[in-house]
Protein backbone atom coordinates (compact mmCIF):
# COMPACT_ATOMS: atom_id res chain seq x y z
CA UNK A 1 0.00 0.00 0.00
CA UNK A 2 3.11 2.15 0.95
CA UNK A 3 4.20 1.92 -2.61
CA UNK A 4 0.83 2.67 -4.28
CA UNK A 5 0.65 5.48 -2.10
CA UNK A 6 3.96 6.89 -3.45
CA UNK A 7 2.73 6.17 -6.81
CA UNK A 8 0.08 8.38 -6.92
CA UNK A 9 2.39 11.73 -5.94
CA UNK A 10 3.49 10.86 -9.59
CA UNK A 11 -0.34 10.47 -10.74
CA UNK A 12 -1.27 13.69 -9.21
CA UNK A 13 2.47 15.79 -10.12
CA UNK A 14 2.23 16.65 -14.05
CA UNK A 15 5.79 17.96 -13.88
CA UNK A 16 7.26 14.98 -11.66
CA UNK A 17 5.59 12.67 -13.90
CA UNK A 18 7.10 14.10 -17.01
CA UNK A 19 10.76 13.78 -15.60
CA UNK A 20 10.32 10.18 -14.86
CA UNK A 21 9.10 9.33 -17.83
CA UNK A 22 11.89 11.03 -19.54
CA UNK A 23 14.44 9.33 -17.15
CA UNK A 24 12.86 5.73 -18.00
CA UNK A 25 12.85 6.81 -21.88
CA UNK A 26 16.24 7.94 -21.85
CA UNK A 27 17.88 4.93 -20.40
CA UNK A 28 15.71 2.32 -22.42
CA UNK A 29 17.06 4.30 -25.32
CA UNK A 30 20.82 4.42 -24.57
CA UNK A 31 20.82 0.17 -23.14
CA UNK A 32 19.08 -0.35 -26.73
CA UNK A 33 21.30 2.23 -29.27
CA UNK A 34 24.59 2.19 -27.14
CA UNK A 35 25.54 -1.22 -27.82
CA UNK A 36 25.92 -0.68 -31.31
CA UNK A 37 29.08 2.00 -31.00
CA UNK A 38 30.86 -1.22 -29.61
CA UNK A 39 29.64 -3.32 -32.15
CA UNK A 40 32.48 -4.36 -34.93
CA UNK A 41 29.45 -4.43 -37.40
CA UNK A 42 25.94 -3.91 -37.31
CA UNK A 43 24.69 -5.34 -40.88
CA UNK A 44 25.64 -8.99 -41.28
CA UNK A 45 27.76 -9.43 -44.62
CA UNK A 46 25.71 -11.36 -46.99
CA UNK A 47 26.96 -13.22 -50.14
CA UNK A 48 25.00 -11.56 -53.06
CA UNK A 49 24.34 -8.18 -52.00
CA UNK A 50 25.20 -5.43 -54.68
CA UNK A 51 24.24 -1.58 -55.25
CA UNK A 52 21.15 -1.09 -57.36
CA UNK A 53 22.01 -0.62 -61.08
CA UNK A 54 21.43 2.56 -62.57
CA UNK A 55 18.22 1.09 -64.33
CA UNK A 56 17.15 -0.37 -60.76
CA UNK A 57 18.16 2.38 -58.92
CA UNK A 58 15.92 4.99 -61.20
CA UNK A 59 13.12 2.53 -60.56
CA UNK A 60 13.58 3.36 -56.94
CA UNK A 61 13.11 6.53 -56.80
CA UNK A 62 10.14 6.10 -59.10
CA UNK A 63 8.47 3.82 -56.74
CA UNK A 64 9.30 6.28 -53.43
CA UNK A 65 7.99 9.06 -55.95
CA UNK A 66 4.88 7.26 -56.88
CA UNK A 67 4.21 6.66 -52.86
CA UNK A 68 4.23 2.83 -53.49
CA UNK A 69 5.81 2.89 -50.15
CA UNK A 70 2.25 3.99 -48.69
CA UNK A 71 0.59 0.56 -49.41
CA UNK A 72 3.64 -1.71 -49.64
CA UNK A 73 5.68 -2.66 -46.96
CA UNK A 74 9.42 -4.34 -47.79
CA UNK A 75 10.21 -6.29 -44.73
CA UNK A 76 8.91 -9.65 -43.99
CA UNK A 77 8.87 -10.09 -39.65
CA UNK A 78 10.46 -13.37 -38.77
CA UNK A 79 7.03 -14.89 -37.89
CA UNK A 80 5.10 -18.19 -39.05
CA UNK A 81 2.61 -16.22 -40.95
CA UNK A 82 4.79 -14.00 -42.53
CA UNK A 83 7.24 -16.75 -43.87
CA UNK A 84 5.22 -18.73 -45.44
CA UNK A 85 3.17 -15.94 -47.21
CA UNK A 86 5.97 -14.04 -48.46
CA UNK A 87 9.03 -15.97 -47.82
CA UNK A 88 12.24 -15.63 -46.01
CA UNK A 89 12.69 -12.67 -43.25
CA UNK A 90 13.67 -9.72 -44.56
CA UNK A 91 18.14 -9.48 -43.93
CA UNK A 92 19.22 -5.82 -42.29
CA UNK A 93 21.87 -6.27 -45.27
CA UNK A 94 18.93 -6.28 -48.00
CA UNK A 95 18.52 -2.44 -47.14
CA UNK A 96 22.26 -1.63 -46.18
CA UNK A 97 22.45 0.31 -49.67
CA UNK A 98 19.01 1.81 -49.18
CA UNK A 99 18.04 5.78 -49.07
CA UNK A 100 16.24 5.89 -47.22
CA UNK A 101 14.66 2.19 -46.65
CA UNK A 102 11.26 1.17 -47.88
CA UNK A 103 10.85 -1.54 -45.00
CA UNK A 104 6.96 0.39 -44.34
CA UNK A 105 4.36 0.00 -41.28
CA UNK A 106 1.03 -0.58 -43.74
CA UNK A 107 0.26 -3.18 -45.76
CA UNK A 108 -2.60 -2.08 -47.97
CA UNK A 109 -1.25 -4.36 -51.02
CA UNK A 110 0.60 -7.19 -50.02
CA UNK A 111 4.61 -7.07 -48.83
CA UNK A 112 7.00 -6.95 -51.62
CA UNK A 113 10.42 -7.73 -50.23
CA UNK A 114 10.40 -10.69 -52.78
CA UNK A 115 8.31 -9.77 -55.41
CA UNK A 116 11.34 -10.11 -58.13
CA UNK A 117 10.76 -13.28 -60.28
CA UNK A 118 7.13 -14.26 -58.91
CA UNK A 119 5.21 -12.31 -61.89
CA UNK A 120 6.36 -11.80 -65.52
CA UNK A 121 7.51 -8.03 -66.77
CA UNK A 122 4.21 -8.40 -68.54
CA UNK A 123 1.74 -9.19 -65.97
CA UNK A 124 3.81 -5.73 -64.33
CA UNK A 125 2.81 -3.90 -67.33
CA UNK A 126 -0.75 -5.03 -66.99
CA UNK A 127 -1.51 -4.35 -63.41
CA UNK A 128 0.33 -1.07 -63.88
CA UNK A 129 -1.97 0.15 -66.88
CA UNK A 130 -5.15 -1.43 -65.04
CA UNK A 131 -4.88 -2.84 -61.33
CA UNK A 132 -8.05 -4.43 -61.57
CA UNK A 133 -7.72 -6.39 -64.20
CA UNK A 134 -5.47 -9.09 -62.75
CA UNK A 135 -5.95 -8.43 -58.96
CA UNK A 136 -10.15 -7.10 -59.18
CA UNK A 137 -10.00 -6.66 -55.40
CA UNK A 138 -7.40 -4.27 -56.15
CA UNK A 139 -7.87 -0.64 -54.54
CA UNK A 140 -4.47 0.75 -56.66
CA UNK A 141 -4.73 3.41 -59.02
CA UNK A 142 -3.52 3.15 -62.53
CA UNK A 143 -0.19 4.43 -63.40
CA UNK A 144 -0.13 3.57 -67.63
CA UNK A 145 1.30 6.86 -68.18
CA UNK A 146 4.93 5.50 -66.82
CA UNK A 147 5.04 3.23 -69.89
CA UNK A 148 4.53 6.75 -71.83
CA UNK A 149 6.78 8.48 -69.99
CA UNK A 150 10.36 7.77 -71.35
CA UNK A 151 13.62 8.52 -69.81
CA UNK A 152 17.70 8.65 -70.99
CA UNK A 153 19.24 8.60 -67.41
CA UNK A 154 20.67 12.43 -67.88
CA UNK A 155 21.04 12.71 -64.12
CA UNK A 156 21.55 9.26 -63.06
CA UNK A 157 25.79 9.45 -63.07
CA UNK A 158 25.01 12.52 -60.42
CA UNK A 159 22.75 10.64 -58.58
CA UNK A 160 24.80 7.66 -58.39
CA UNK A 161 27.73 9.97 -56.85
CA UNK A 162 25.42 11.17 -54.16
CA UNK A 163 24.52 7.62 -53.07
CA UNK A 164 28.35 7.16 -52.89
CA UNK A 165 28.74 9.97 -50.91
CA UNK A 166 26.41 8.30 -48.19
CA UNK A 167 28.33 5.25 -47.93
CA UNK A 168 27.09 3.08 -51.04
CA UNK A 169 30.08 1.31 -52.36
CA UNK A 170 29.65 2.63 -56.28
CA UNK A 171 33.37 2.52 -57.49
CA UNK A 172 34.25 5.44 -59.92
CA UNK A 173 34.17 2.92 -63.20
CA UNK A 174 30.12 2.32 -62.28
CA UNK A 175 29.52 5.87 -61.88
CA UNK A 176 31.55 7.15 -65.33
CA UNK A 177 29.20 4.38 -66.94
CA UNK A 178 25.94 4.97 -65.49
CA UNK A 179 24.30 6.18 -68.24
CA UNK A 180 25.56 3.53 -70.30
CA UNK A 181 24.60 0.89 -68.23
CA UNK A 182 21.55 2.84 -67.51
CA UNK A 183 20.34 2.17 -71.01
CA UNK A 184 22.30 -1.16 -71.73
CA UNK A 185 20.20 -3.14 -69.46
CA UNK A 186 16.65 -2.62 -70.78
CA UNK A 187 18.05 -3.19 -73.95
CA UNK A 188 19.07 -7.36 -75.34
CA UNK A 189 20.58 -6.45 -78.03
CA UNK A 190 23.23 -3.61 -76.09
CA UNK A 191 26.70 -4.74 -75.29
CA UNK A 192 25.88 -5.48 -71.62
CA UNK A 193 28.97 -6.78 -71.00
CA UNK A 194 30.45 -4.37 -68.64
CA UNK A 195 26.93 -3.61 -66.90
CA UNK A 196 27.05 -7.95 -66.17
CA UNK A 197 30.41 -7.50 -64.92
CA UNK A 198 30.51 -4.46 -62.70
CA UNK A 199 27.34 -5.61 -60.92
CA UNK A 200 27.02 -9.49 -61.42
CA UNK A 201 25.34 -11.97 -64.07
CA UNK A 202 21.78 -12.17 -61.96
CA UNK A 203 21.13 -8.63 -63.32
CA UNK A 204 18.00 -8.62 -65.38
CA UNK A 205 18.83 -7.31 -68.56
CA UNK A 206 15.75 -6.96 -71.17
CA UNK A 207 13.03 -4.79 -73.15
CA UNK A 208 11.05 -5.01 -69.50
CA UNK A 209 7.67 -3.01 -70.61
CA UNK A 210 8.22 -4.36 -74.48
CA UNK A 211 8.30 -1.15 -76.39
CA UNK A 212 10.78 1.08 -77.89
CA UNK A 213 12.32 3.63 -75.88
CA UNK A 214 13.34 3.15 -71.83
CA UNK A 215 10.13 4.49 -69.90
CA UNK A 216 9.59 4.90 -66.25
CA UNK A 217 7.76 1.56 -66.31
CA UNK A 218 11.25 -0.07 -67.62
CA UNK A 219 12.82 1.33 -64.56
CA UNK A 220 10.18 0.68 -62.13
CA UNK A 221 9.63 -3.08 -63.22
CA UNK A 222 13.82 -3.44 -63.27
CA UNK A 223 13.83 -2.42 -59.71
CA UNK A 224 10.99 -4.74 -59.06
CA UNK A 225 12.01 -7.97 -60.41
CA UNK A 226 15.13 -7.43 -58.40
CA UNK A 227 13.54 -7.52 -54.99
CA UNK A 228 14.37 -10.04 -52.85
CA UNK A 229 16.67 -12.09 -55.49
CA UNK A 230 20.19 -11.30 -54.65
CA UNK A 231 20.74 -13.81 -51.36
CA UNK A 232 19.96 -17.49 -52.32
CA UNK A 233 18.52 -18.33 -49.21
CA UNK A 234 18.41 -21.98 -50.08
CA UNK A 235 22.10 -21.46 -48.80
CA UNK A 236 21.81 -18.75 -46.57
CA UNK A 237 22.64 -20.18 -42.41
CA UNK A 238 22.19 -17.03 -39.99
CA UNK A 239 25.50 -15.76 -38.33
CA UNK A 240 24.62 -17.18 -34.76
CA UNK A 241 23.52 -20.70 -36.48
CA UNK A 242 26.64 -21.11 -37.94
Amino acid sequence: MAILDKHSILEKNVTLLAIFAFLVVTIGGIVQIAPLFWLENTIEDVEGMRPYTPLELAGRDIYIREGCYVCHSQMIRPMRDEVERYGHYSLAAESQYDHPFQWGSKRTGPDLARVGGRYSDEWHVDHFRDPQSVVPESVMPKYGYLERTLIDGQYIEDLMSTHKFVGVPYSDDMVENGREDFAAQADPDSDFDGLLERYGEKVNVRNFDGQAGISEADALIAYMQMLGTLVDFSTFTPVASR
